[in-house]
């Protein structure tokens, strides 16, 4: 049997696209949105079974992990995420690397050689990597128009994949790489899918009414938003996070979603200048996630004027692995 499992964002979803058109093979497919990070724990296999895991944090999948190699399950594992151990275990072949100009899908590429290197271009786009997607796709000879359209899909992908539940999202990853999966080439999908066109459409204006609000906190070097608990704004959390990041490089971003609890799902951005800090600066708050993005899942409301005062006195850019700093993250 085979099983493949990943993040249901941009880069989970075009790392399996890449793999299952260099091997193809029928596999089971276990995905969720994109705070659905210990998806091994809905693993059932057994001795001989093989299972490809993209873009998942080991830190938090470890002891399914270790559950299913002591099964007898082989295992491929590509991610980017921060691990504190890899564990050594002859049917485990891990493929880490957590740079912050990396992604999976890219990691996904690098193993292959470029043979789907359009689909690691998406990828890389949807995890906020643009100089990096873009330098790929100029070396693959696609014209401006092209490389636009593969930024909108790889954005527009990833901003499918935010929500509380699927009722958030248009349609669900699982559903969304049933489509991917039928094109070698993300630009033969849309030429004949419309659903990349329809999930533009609809962050666009999302973005829209999320770019209407105002920071609820501001200073030099770090902005913090308070969105309301509305599906729109769970949706959009991601993109506008990047878009913010983009906009802004030499500043951090929070995004504090609102959550009918009363508590926040929290989206953190290093600045794109420098990016480092954001993994250790989240973990502070029960968080986790990569050098230049990463998030909290519960930040409880009476905490977070103390999260916005850490946020501000944060060292952003004169973290260790940023640029021009000595160490690594």
């Amino acid at each position: 049997m085979h099983i493949d499992v990943c993040n249901g964002d941009a880069d989970g979803l075009c790392s399996v696209v890449q793999w299952r058109w260099h091997e193809p093979q029928a596999a089971q497919l276990i995905t969720g949105l994109k705070r659905d990070i210990e998806l091994l724990e809905r693993v059932q296999a057994g001795p001989g079974d093989k299972l490809l895991v993209c873009d998942l944090s080991m830190r938090r999948n470890r002891p399914a992990l270790i559950r299913l190699l002591e099964a007898g399950v082989s295992v491929r594992y590509f991610d980017h995420h921060k691990v504190d151990e890899i564990p050594v275990h002859p049917l485990l072949e891990a493929h880490i690397d957590v740079a912050s100009n990396i992604c999976t899908s890219l990691l996904v590429d690098r193993h292959l050689g470029g043979q789907f290197r359009a689909w690691a271009v998406v990828g890389a786009f949807g995890d906020n990597l643009t100089g990096v997607a873009e330098d790929l796709a100029v070396a693959l000879g696609l014209s401006f128009e092209d490389r636009r359209r593969l930024q909108s899909l790889g954005e527009s992908i990833n901003y499918n994949a935010y929500g509380d539940s699927e009722q958030d999202v248009y349609i669900t990853p699982a559903h969304l790489y049933e489509r991917l999966l039928r094109y070698p080439d993300p630009l033969l999908f849309l030429e004949r899918e419309r659903i990349g066109q329809e999930l533009e459409a609809r962050r666009q204006n999302d973005l829209r009414q999320a770019q209407a609000m105002q920071p609820y906190f501001q200073d030099t070097h770090v902005s913090v938003y308070l969105l309301p608990d509305a599906p729109w704004s769970r949706r959009v959390s991601g993109s506008l996070s990047n878009v913010l990041a983009a906009a802004h490089p030499q500043h951090a971003h929070a995004l504090l979603t609102a959550t009918a609890s009363g508590d926040f799902v929290v989206s953190v951005r290093a600045p794109m200048a420098a990016p480092a800090g954001a993994a250790e600066f989240c973990r502070s708050f029960g968080g986790d996630g990569r050098a230049g993005a990463a998030g909290i899942d519960q930040l409880p409301a009476h905490q977070v004027e103390s999260f916005i005062e850490a946020f501000s006195a944060n060292p952003w850019g004169n973290l260790p692995g940023a640029p021009g700093q000595t160490g690594s993250m």
